[in-house]
């Protein structure tokens, strides 16, 4: 599928500046909107958007159809008559602990105050296909004090009917409430889209390749997965050694039995990727690589180093989803350890792939080099799982990767041999040079506008905390950054 030429920004709504210490779907939002209208960007891409458990990832959701119930504004005339207050320590800075139980405990009061009326209703029949699942799920979860669902009654975790039947009953206050979440999440969410429309921004989400273990995703549809009778994983999910760690990524996610999915007429993966399209104008596909193979990991294992490549379901998913869903807006994320049989399905599927500058300079002969580039590609200065640039031009490339010093030296010299730069304001020349280039969409990390460090990294792939908590504030966005950055919008026809 074609895309426009257009350049846009990375920032997940947590990171917008919001009362409570966390970013939501309310007034910022929509300033944030009109900020990238005003700076000439024409594409907001955000992380999964669904609800958080373990690390607080967007990647490691209860849901992959659910939304956030964090990202609910909660509107000022109900705060004030409501115990919530969470003082922040940072206003650039979402502490999750914190935040979490005050926005739970303000969103279980304000939705006491909601009727569950006929929009609740009619919301619950069109979700039909995952709703009523997920609000049993999170209902049982929080009956067993937030425990797996392979840890739950016998019942519970392996579906019995009746076991079930009793259980809807008894928590049908929590179902129902649940109910009201959601629609109310999905409510805003439509708000604020149509404001993107409006300003002609469009909306980019992010479907990640698997799901959490516990997730109502799985606990509903556990004969798509590699699982043992009792729930618990044969086999997990990860990525071999790489550029970030030494001893690859162990996600811990379950690992799909595509055979099975197969026979079922990759009914969840249309209805996933149905829900997303209904959500967000592009959707760009995370570790796409794994549809052609994926590795495939012991369960019991602490390192990624002994798994093994496995076919995925390659084209054949794809086909499918496009029978009934027609051409999809998708961006591939094809990045790691990209063999030719991997381009080859992207390119015969038609989708744009990815490139890092970040990655550029560490070899002359980087895919990731602007003049290699073709139209058909999403250029980035950096993603979510990279650092800021400053952060990356300031490193030594000790503790964040696997580059040593020696390394680090050799590309800096190159980038400013090939960029033409003496290395100050390198945010802004990886932005114009992202810009520049003949790929049709460049995006760009808020981020690396603001030209902040290390500090405001999203994510270090395997570190276990401090992450996803990056926000901003409106005072470092002045008017004279957004005509620097809507002037090279305009300079390079974007």
């Amino acid at each position: 599928m074609l895309f426009p030429r257009a350049a846009g920004i990375l920032l997940h709504p947590t990171s917008l500046p919001s009362p409570g210490g966390i970013g939501d779907m309310g007034p910022d939002a929509f300033r944030f909107v009109e900020w990238l209208a005003d700076a000439g960007m024409k594409i907001w891409q955000v992380l999964p958007l669904g609800p958080t458990g373990y690390g607080d990832s967007p990647y490691q959701c209860f849901s992959a159809f659910a939304g956030n119930p964090l990202l609910i504004h909660v509107p000022e005339e109900a705060r004030a008559h409501l115990a919530y207050h969470v003082e922040p320590a940072s206003a650039h800075v979402c502490d999750f602990g914190t935040v979490i139980p005050a926005k739970r405990a303000l969103l279980d009061a304000w939705l006491e105050t909601i009727p569950y009326d006929d929009a609740v209703r009619r919301f619950v029949r069109e979700q039909e296909l995952w709703l009523p699942d997920y609000a049993l799920f999170m209902a049982l979860k929080e009956a067993h004090s937030g425990e797996s669902w392979t840890s739950w009654e016998r019942g519970a975790s392996r579906r019995e009917p009746e076991s079930l039947r009793v259980w809807r009953e008894k928590l049908k206050p929590a179902i129902e409430r649940c109910y009201k979440e959601q629609q109310l999440f999905f409510a805003q969410f439509g708000a604020l889209r149509r404001a993107c429309a409006a300003h002609h921004i469009r909306l980019m989400g992010d479907v990640p390749i698997y799901v959490a273990h516990d997730s109502a995703d799985v606990w509903a549809n556990r004969s798509l997965f590699k699982l043992h009778d009792d729930g618990t994983l044969v086999v997990q999910a990860g990525v071999p050694p790489d550029y970030f760690s030494e001893t690859g990524q162990l996600w811990g996610n379950p690992l799909y039995d595509w055979d099975c999915v197969a026979r079922d007429n990759y009914r969840w993966w249309i209805e996933r990727m149905r829900a997303a399209l209904a959500m967000f104008d592009i959707v760009r596909l995370d570790h796409f690589r794994g549809f052609e193979a994926f590795w495939e990991v012991p369960a019991a294992d602490t390192t990624a180093v002994n798994g093994r490549w496995v076919p995925g379901p390659g084209a054949a998913l794809f086909n499918a989803m496009t029978a009934a869903l027609g051409p999809m807006p998708i961006v591939a994320e094809n990045l790691g350890l990209i063999t030719p049989e991997v381009e080859t399905l992207r390119t015969q599927l038609g989708y744009p792939g990815m490139a890092i500058l970040q990655f550029a300079f560490n070899d002359p002969a980087s895919e990731f080099m602007p003049h290699r580039y073709v139209r058909e590609l999403v250029v980035y200065t950096g993603t979510h799982d990279n650092d800021t640039t400053v952060g990356w031009w300031n490193s030594t490339g000790a503790g964040d990767s696997t580059r040593d010093p020696d390394d680090v030296g050799k590309e800096k010299a190159f980038a400013r041999r090939y960029l033409a730069t003496d290395g100050r304001e390198m945010h802004w020349t990886m932005i114009r040079t992202a810009f520049a280039s003949v790929a049709n969409t460049a995006l760009v990390p808020l981020q690396d506008v603001l030209g902040t460090g290390s500090e405001t990294r999203m994510n270090l792939p395997g570190r276990q905390a401090d992450n996803w908590s990056f926000r901003f504030t409106w005072d470092q966005l002045p008017p004279t950054l957004t005509a620097r950055l809507g002037d090279l919008a305009r300079t390079y026809g974007r």
